[in-house]
């Protein structure tokens, strides 16, 4: 793969992280109205824990989780770009993406003591939180092969 390529890749990757983002915002957002719940601040935890960062009030507290959803979630988006420019199949593409960004929360948020490990949760908090995060996969992927098909018809225009 070419620099361009590969630059090209991540930028596709990152609007279209960006866009699962917004789906999983309002799937959790539906869902936490639903079940009468408060938005997560997990996003602004993981930051405290990992880094020398503390806000200073309840409301940095919520901007800064907001941010750090958001950043992360368009991060997310860039494997997604790179297996879709290595040829990848998209179903495959995106199978191994939601893996990937599922898998991650599965074992990122236990280790970091902000989660119970999987095994402890109920059937119904697996597949709700597995439900986000396919909303999450689907709608990147769907971005980036979006935005892979105007790539490729600019190119060869």
């Amino acid at each position: 793969m070419r620099s361009g390529d590969l630059a090209g890749a991540i930028g596709r990757g990152l609007v279209a992280g960006a866009v699962g983002t917004a789906a999983i915002t309002v799937s959790t957002m539906v869902a936490n109205k639903l079940r009468g719940q408060e938005e997560s601040l997990t996003p602004v935890k993981a930051v405290e824990k990992l880094g020398d960062l503390e806000p200073q009030d309840e409301r940095a507290e919520r901007r800064m989780s907001n941010a750090v959803h958001w950043l992360y979630g368009a991060a997310l988006g860039v494997p997604r770009g790179i297996l879709g420019a290595l040829g990848m199949p998209r179903v495959a593409s995106d199978a191994v993406h939601l893996g990937m960004v599922w898998g991650g929360e599965l074992t990122m948020l236990p280790k970091l003591d902000l989660a119970p490990p999987p095994s402890r949760w109920g059937p119904a908090e697996i597949a709700l939180d597995g439900w986000h995060h396919l909303v999450y996969s689907a709608a990147t992927g769907a971005a980036c092969s979006f935005l892979e098909r105007r790539s490729a018809a600019a190119s060869a225009a």
